[in-house]
């Protein structure tokens, strides 16, 4: 159970911040798990779904990379709620069991593809250094070019401010 408590009713918030939890609807079908503590801020939960509707609907990069990115910093960062989701996800996109117990158990790809392997190094050296080393740069620039580069980087933030929002509010998954 989440520190906080969940908000999952649009008038459990004031009228004025109630766009915020229409946006979540509209968005994603409705409020997840994942918001659900962290609306008593309806403010930077809209800012960060906002950011979160461009990275995961409207991004240039391939799907697999997404999920790659999302999956391998999030389990850097221990969120168990985003691991969960993101696992299945990567999967479904065909992602090899060896690479998802790999970065689940953070270990070296053994066997990964090409396409598999640069999105998880990436995420790594980014949530455990703080930095890109210049050959990963090198190689996700040739790759991505110059817009995707930078969605790389931005995405691997995004899902390391989600994992700090919710390891820091211990949200899990639903009977977890």
């Amino acid at each position: 159970m989440p520190r906080l408590p969940e908000i999952f009713e649009r008038d459990q918030l004031p009228e004025d911040k109630r766009e915020v939890y229409d946006y979540l609807v509209k968005s994603r079908g409705r409020v997840s798990n994942g918001y659900a503590p962290l609306l008593h801020c309806p403010e930077f939960v809209g800012r960060a779904a906002h950011l979160g509707t461009y990275i995961r609907f409207e991004s240039s990069l391939p799907a697999k990379t997404l999920e790659l990115l999302a999956f391998t910093t999030v389990s850097e960062l221990d969120d168990l709620y985003e691991k969960a989701i993101h696992a299945q996800a990567a999967v479904k996109l065909g992602v090899s069991q060896s690479t998802i117990d790999a970065i689940n158990n953070k270990t070296d790809l053994i066997g990964a593809t090409d396409e598999e392997t640069l999105p998880v190094r990436c995420a790594r050296e980014l949530t455990r250094t703080h930095q890109l080393s210049d050959a990963s740069f090198e190689a996700a620039h040739k790759v991505l070019g110059d817009k995707g580069v930078v969605e790389l980087v931005g995405t691997i933030g995004y899902y390391a401010m989600i994992a700090y929002a919710h390891n820091a509010m211990q949200v899990r998954m639903p009977n977890s």
